[in-house]
């Protein structure tokens, strides 16, 4: 039953990266900056990519770091900032996350479900 909900989490990790990645699609720096509706959809993308990655980190800490190169602690991290600072979020971190950390995560997620 538990490496259910650890698919589960990881599944729930996957999608909200690739929607991230979709919301930007199309879109450059500045009209994410403009665009109040694409912020608000990235971000709640990011509070649950962290939020999975937190539950990972305390529900299978061994998963997580047979898997250390993948950054649970930044995640969760980076959810806790959003969350707790929402109105200081700086949209430059949002959108170079998105841009780059994001695609990277993809591969690695996709590695892990190889194995």
């Amino acid at each position: 039953m538990s490496s259910v909900r650890l698919a589960d989490y990881l599944n729930h990790m996957r999608q909200a990266a690739s929607d991230a990645c979709i919301f930007l699609e199309g879109l450059g720096k500045d009209d994410f900056i403009a665009d109040k509706r694409s912020q608000r959809a990235v971000v709640m993308s990011l509070i649950i990519i962290g939020e999975a990655a937190s539950k990972i980190l305390e529900r299978y800490p061994d998963f997580a770091e047979r898997h250390a190169e993948i950054q649970w602690h930044g995640m969760k991290g980076m959810r806790n900032r959003i969350a707790h600072g929402y109105f200081d979020i700086n949209l430059d971190v949002v959108w170079d996350t998105v841009g780059t950390a994001l695609p990277l995560l993809l591969r690695q997620l996709s590695h892990i479900e190889k194995d």
